[in-house]
């Protein structure tokens, strides 16, 4: 069940609101417990008991790391013992078929394996029970002893499945003492509105002009209709992943929490560093503050440095995906970062800015080249496509592309900017008393509009596109 789905917006999201404020306040958690449970199983029926058994084996994991916070060695080997069983569940469901046909590849076996689907929303949810677990070892929190809270806080549906990684630190007094209020009820409303245009309205129609792009083939594909399938999917990839993160901060708002930002405006950064600050936030800082810091960040050699940013950039690769395209996808962007930490730093600052942002844009782009496409080589030919190996420099399909679509390029590239935001909350902050009634009229024209066109989507075949 999608938070863009129909039966998520008109059934499983006032069922569970109604529920949760009729209920008295000691019920909450086991409400919004329970509507996450049957959230995720809607999906996923059979990988439910998956999550409940990480629920219960990280839960005591956690009891028994702070029993023997006394004792080092035994409070140590408990946190490994509890870090490597997690990392194996998520690495056999993750990268087993990753690892074997890489095996069969290189080795004269033929090993066979049976692919078996993804649960959904593993990665989040192992990354969060593995900085709680730290976090526990480390003495930074206290051990959750509520086993319900505990649970909530792995399986709470607003961030389970696209994010934002939310860690125990930031969440576990918000999991006992929270307020809930109209006013953050109507912010969280607005938030959830806004993600879902920003996943309806563009990323939806980007993502069909991707998919009529790579539909096209090597040969009908010229230079121009390259660039513009790769801009699509770079606005498709923002405007998707960042409107989710925005429908769960909102959702989180609507049951009383708060949730960190995880987008900041990526695409107006002018260096991959500025990029990769803005961007995923949330998975970025778990990164540096569960893996790189432990190796010694920066406060090391210089070859140790470029070691310790490699193995992340490795790490957050295959995070990404089991192919060796996100491996060098991830390793693209640890040798941008350490080009820009070495070499490129200063100069940077003394070129102009809009130079800057083209060259931060295209870096980006050609980093999704490597993101979308499904191998290495589909890669290398795509890349090849745009710098002038298609059909063509440019041509009637990609001409009719670029001039039929005006309107949602340019909603994309303003809507990747903070500007429109500004410039609305500067107007609605001085009409005083109306802005309640503008805020209302604003975003229920936008909800209608995205109700609209899923509706369209749903019946209509010819339109139908899922990211």
């Amino acid at each position: 069940m999608l938070f863009s789905s129909i039966v998520f917006l008109f059934t499983f999201l006032p069922i569970i609101l109604i529920l949760y404020y009729i209920v008295p306040r000691p019920f909450k958690n086991p409400v919004l417990l329970a509507g996450s449970l049957v959230f995720y199983a809607w999906g996923e029926p059979v990988y439910i008991f998956l999550m409940i058994l990480s629920i219960l084996f990280n839960y005591m994991s956690g009891l028994d790391i702070a029993r023997h916070l006394g004792h080092g060695h035994k409070a140590r080997r408990s946190l490994i013992f509890t870090i490597a069983v997690n990392l194996c569940i998520l690495g056999f469901f993750k990268y087993e078929g990753f690892v074997l046909d890489s095996i069969n590849a290189v080795l004269p076996v033929d090993i066979p394996y049976r692919e078996l689907a993804l649960p959904i929303g593993i990665s989040f949810y192992t990354f969060q029970t593995l900085s709680y677990i730290i976090d526990v070892y480390r003495g930074n929190v206290r051990v959750q002893r509520n086993l319900l809270d505990f649970a909530l806080y792995v399986s709470m549906f607003p961030q389970l499945i696209a994010g934002p990684i939310v860690k125990y630190t930031d969440i576990q007094r918000q999991l006992r003492i929270r307020q809930e209020s109209w006013v953050k009820f109507g912010d969280g409303a607005l938030f959830f509105v806004r993600g879902l245009s920003k996943k309806v309205l563009i990323a939806n129609t980007s993502g069909m002009i991707f998919t009529k792009v790579t539909e096209l083939g090597p040969a009908q594909t010229s230079t121009l209709s390259a660039w513009l399938g790769c801009l699509a999917y770079t606005f498709q990839i923002y405007f998707d992943f960042s409107g989710y993160s925005d429908m769960a901060i909102g959702l989180g708002k609507m049951f009383g929490f708060q949730f960190l930002k995880n987008f900041d405006y990526p695409y107006i950064s002018k260096s991959i560093t500025e990029f990769w600050r803005r961007w995923h936030i949330s998975l970025s800082s778990w990164f540096k503050e569960y893996v790189y810091i432990p190796l010694g960040g920066n406060r090391v050699s210089t070859m140790k440095h470029v070691r310790n940013i490699l193995v992340v950039w490795l790490l957050t690769g295959l995070w990404h995906g089991a192919s060796w395209n996100f491996v060098m996808w991830g390793l693209y962007y640890g040798i941008l970062l350490l080009i820009e930490k070495y070499a490129l730093g200063r100069v940077l600052d003394r070129i102009p800015g809009i130079l800057r942002h083209v060259y931060c844009i295209v870096l980006v782009m050609i980093g999704w080249v490597f993101f979308f496409s499904p191998s290495l080589g589909n890669a290398v030919q795509y890349l090849r496509l745009m710098f002038g190996g298609g059909s063509g420099i440019v041509d009637k399909e990609g001409l009719y592309l670029l001039v039929t679509n005006l309107v949602l390029w340019a909603a994309a590239l303003i809507g990747s900017t903070p500007s429109v935001h500004v410039l609305y909350e500067r107007f609605i902050y001085r009409e005083g008393k109306n802005r309640a009634v503008i805020n209302c009229a604003v975003y229920g024209i936008l909800f209608l509009l995205c109700i609209a066109y899923l509706v369209t989507e749903t019946y209509n075949p010819f339109l139908y596109f899922r990211f």
